[in-house]
């Protein structure tokens, strides 16, 4: 099930509103780690007996890290590692299992049979990043042991960020789960939320993931410069308004439900480097990696060596985090090695040049590693990057694709002034001007919500892209 579903807007929503609110304070995490669990299961009812075995080893691990962590450390250390490898191995075998087998079998002296019909539990990623944080906030004094089952279950399970993140450190929501407060200003502020993010998501993303997949389909038989431009910047956006849609959909439903969840996008598309960007892009999943992998490993305190060292773990780790394919890999490597050069002497050059040369340069980088990321056909990506500069073209534009972008520039024009925080600027401005703007907000919301679902209910299938990670 995702959010962009009519069974989700018209029947599972407003039914776990109804009842979360209808039974007393004291019950209402049982019911959000219920309905959590009834929408992980959705497709695949299976793999909720391993999400549960993974919630329920985590806290079993918790007290025994809680009880030895003062007066025996080093028996709490092994009680960390053992919880954290229990649940790496359930990832590393779900997700990486069929990869390993597959490349290792290539040696001549080796064969690892391949599982087949080995599919992976939507979300697992996330989860597990989740539990993991717990652990490692448990053993360094952080946060307290949960002794409340449900509490942490809902944590681990809750279906506002189950699927995509953000990710939820658990120091982050430790109070919230058992004391937090739903209030009437929360429910309406996350109601907005939602409501942008799934027009950010239908309205947009999807119209230009069939924009990306025409041009895609079309290079198979007719290969030019601009369309294979018009590829990696459709992904691109499509990319940003899916699943930064998705991160405010998750933080308004966090909002209904009384969570403060962290932001996950701050405009990463207005970035002048690479280091920018990945301050901006995926906040979650870059806090997680700088707090619980680069500064223990020693961070940038021990050495400008070892600090290159670090960034390189942290960012194939990155990489292969994304998918078990070489391409994720490459990805991160690719990142990498230019957040090391900006960070040896490429910043301070940048910091000489005129601020748009900056910025040129930092989304053409971008928009070539999402190319990388977007293609699983190694072969295949590099006919693209090369098409981008004329190699192996049939030339530089043909009628059909200058007509598909003249039909698509309306819509690209409007995304990329939507990925600044000029709309929300202007926005505020004239609130500030008249009082009376902000009494069209409800009516906004729903004539959003109005025209998602008509949107929905003519449209395939919308998935989200991250839900394969």
């Amino acid at each position: 099930m995702v959010f962009s579903s009519l069974i989700f807007l018209f029947a599972y929503l407003p039914l776990t509103l109804l009842i979360y609110y209808a039974v007393p304070r004291a019950w209402r995490n049982a019911v959000l780690f219920a309905v959590s669990l009834l929408f992980y299961g959705w497709g695949e009812p299976v793999y909720i007996l391993l999400m549960v075995l993974s919630i329920t080893t985590a806290y079993l691990f918790g007290f025994v890290i809680d009880k030895y962590r003062e007066s025996d450390p080093k028996r709490a250390k092994y009680a960390m590692i053992a919880s954290l490898a229990v649940n790496l191995l359930f990832l590393l075998f779900f997700k990486y299992y069929n990869f390993f087998a597959r490349n290792l079998s290539l040696l001549p002296f080796l064969e690892i049979p391949v599982i087949d019909g080995l599919e992976l539990p939507i979300g697992i990623s996330f989860y597990t990043f989740q539990i993991m944080s717990y652990t490692i906030d448990l053993y360094r004094r952080d946060c307290r042991v949960q002794k409340n089952y449900v509490a942490f279950s809902t944590y681990v399970a809750l279906f506002p960020q189950l699927i995509a993140g953000p990710i939820v450190r658990y120091r982050d929501v430790d109070a919230q789960l058992t004391e937090r407060r739903e209030t009437l200003d929360h429910f309406a502020v996350g109601v907005q939320r939602f409501s942008v993010g799934l027009a950010k998501k239908v309205l947009i993303g999807d119209m230009l993931a069939a924009g990306h997949a025409y041009y895609q389909n079309l290079a198979e038989f007719q290969s030019t410069t601009l369309g294979a431009w018009m590829t990696v910047i459709l992904y691109t956006l499509h990319l940003y308004y899916d699943f930064s849609g998705y991160s405010d959909m998750a933080i308004g439903l966090g909002k209904m439900f009384g969570f403060q969840f962290p932001e996950n996008f701050n405009y990463p598309y207005i970035s002048k480097s690479i280091t920018e960007f990945w301050r901006r892009w995926h906040i979650s999943l870059s806090t997680w990696f700088r707090e619980y992998v680069y500064i223990p490993l020693g961070g940038n305190r021990k050495g400008q060596v070892r600090t290159y060292l670090n960034l390189a773990v942290v960012w194939l780790l990155t990489g292969f985090w994304h998918g078990a394919n070489w391409n994720f890999v490459l990805w991160g490597l690719y990142f990498c090695v230019i957040l090391i050069l900006e960070k040896a002497f490429l910043l301070r050059f940048l910091e000489k040049i005129p601020s748009v040369f900056r910025h040129v340069y930092a989304m053409l980088l971008v928009v070539i590693g999402f190319l990388i990321f977007s293609f699983s056909d190694a072969a295949a990506g590099w006919s693209c990057f090369l098409a981008m500069f004329g190699v192996g073209t049939s030339g530089l534009t043909s009628a059909t694709v200058s007509y598909q972008l003249l039909r698509l520039l309306p819509l690209i024009l409007f995304s990329c002034i939507g990925a600044t925080p000029l709309p929300k600027k202007l926005w505020e401005k004239l609130c500030e001007k008249h009082s009376a703007a902000s009494v069209l907000i409800p009516l906004a919301c729903v004539g959003i919500l109005i025209l998602c679902m008509a949107y929905l209910v003519d449209s395939t299938f919308s998935p989200f892209a991250y839900t394969q990670f």
